[in-house]
């Protein structure tokens, strides 16, 4: 299986680097990426529609290393744009939407990915 997965900004060779071999450091990992990153997309979602952009930029800089740590840097780089736009009051909202949609599509399929690669490793605990 490759490791690299360009269509889908998913590279999760440094997650493997600091596993060093262990499968269940890697399902432990994928698991809390796994429950925890959906919420934190809802959250912003939410925040968005509100037009809350003080949480919309909290909760994208609490998301942006998670991404960086699964390999997904040009969604890493995309939301820290929406997170600084956010941040800025969101002078152009359709900007940030547009920007936040696309990050949240691929990382949704990404998570798609990850549970398929975190049942294969826990059929080898």
């Amino acid at each position: 299986m490759a490791d690299l997965l360009p269509n889908q900004d998913l590279d999760l060779s440094f997650l493997y680097e600091i596993a060093d071999g262990s499968d269940e450091f890697i399902v432990d990992s994928i698991g809390m990426f796994l429950e925890q990153t959906p919420q934190l997309l809802e959250t912003i979602t939410n925040a968005i529609n509100a037009q809350d952009w003080e949480t919309a930029s909290a909760v994208s800089h609490k998301l942006k290393p998670n991404l960086g740590f699964f390999g997904m840097p040009v969604s890493q780089a995309t939301i820290q744009e929406v997170e600084l736009a956010c941040k800025a009051g969101a002078p152009n909202p359709e900007e940030v939407i547009e920007k936040f949609n696309r990050v949240k599509a691929t990382v949704t399929a990404n998570l798609a990915e990850l549970k398929k690669i975190k049942t294969e490793k826990e059929a080898n605990l």
